[in-house]
């Protein structure tokens, strides 16, 4: 194998113009758990980092042991790392009854928003992004939701950054006749104005992630499988599409791989040993050329809490060896 495609995350922890980083897989192979891991290892190698779960289930906080909410919260035993987690769902009401000055804007609001399909998940993508953006943290980690979310998640700014320049444009059209509208029927001038005033603030923020995400030397996407058919399938998938999307992908970690003794009598092991080198074996096949493909160990521990995540991290920088 190639000598620059060595068996670890350590080119990740080396190339520090990386500002987005984003985990994910098929649901169950143990995305929460590498990005927790490399988001330690990129806290002990950076100013800040904060882990972003945009996953509904939440696992940050069973990860961690530690309860997360929206607002980024320092990790317990870190100085320079914040996790936070968010219902990328829930944000665009939030944001409604914020608009909402005296009812109008808001019902125009959340018209505008489901006119579009898949607009109400991009809007709340802009507001976390904003958000996001507004905090300066050196490094963002995103453990993501499983795969199929994960593509439409990663496809909103292009998707937003077109239904945007659309809306502003009718703003600039339509805007101050909506706002006389509004004011006839004793609603609040200027209201309109403010509306699309932010809505073309949001599309210029969305420009930029749009164009950092395509940027390799700012972003990278580090896919998670395990060593089976049905997963290594997803992971094909889930590359395929990050190249439409021009996102870079070069690392695949595959998670819960068995070492059985030379002298075990387990015959469950040997034939899932047998198994998953099959797949693994294909995975070399596929992804040598381009990808580090880290290999990681099926423990007969969970691995909860900061000090388990922190021995675990270890292992992402130094290939395992049984």
């Amino acid at each position: 194998m190639d000598e620059t495609f060595e068996a670890t995350l350590q080119n990740v922890i080396d190339q520090k113009s990386l500002k987005w980083i984003f985990c994910g897989g098929k649901g169950g192979v143990g995305k929460t758990t590498t990005s927790c891991s490399l988001a330690i290892q990129l806290a002990a190698n950076r100013e800040s980092v904060l882990l972003i779960s945009t996953d509904p289930a939440h696992n940050l906080s069973d990860a961690f042991g530690q309860k997360f909410s929206k607002d980024a919260t320092k990790v317990n035993g870190f100085d320079n790392l914040y996790a936070m987690e968010i219902d990328p769902t829930s944000s665009l009401q939030e944001m409604i009854e914020q608009s909402d000055q005296n009812g109008m804007m808001g019902s125009m609001m959340q018209d505008l928003a489901f006119a579009i399909p898949g607009v109400d998940e991009a809007m709340a993508f802009a507001e976390l992004m904003k958000h996001v953006k507004s905090m300066q943290f050196s490094t963002i980690i995103f453990d993501t939701a499983p795969t199929g979310h994960t593509l439409r998640f990663l496809s909103f700014p292009s998707v937003l950054e077109k239904a945007l320049g659309k809306l502003s444009a009718l703003g600039g059209r339509f805007g101050p006749m909506i706002n006389q509208m509004s004011s006839m029927m004793g609603g609040q001038a200027g209201s309109q104005e403010d509306m699309f005033a932010k809505l073309d603030s949001m599309r210029q923020v969305i420009a930029e992630v749009n164009s950092q995400f395509k940027d390799p030397e700012k972003t990278t996407f580090v896919c998670v499988c395990i060593s089976e058919f049905l997963s290594l399938y997803e992971t094909e998938r889930l590359i395929q599409e990050l190249s439409t999307y021009e996102i870079d992908t070069h690392n695949i970690v595959v998670n819960q791989l068995l070492f059985p003794k030379a002298d075990s009598n387990c015959e469950h092991c040997k034939v899932r040993y047998k198994m998953q080198q099959k797949y693994l074996n294909e995975a070399h096949e596929l992804y040598d050329e381009f990808f580090h493909i880290i290999r990681l160990p099926l423990l007969t521990e969970e691995v909860r809490g900061p000090e388990k995540l922190k021995e675990f991290s270890k292992m992402l920088l130094m290939p395992y060896t049984p």
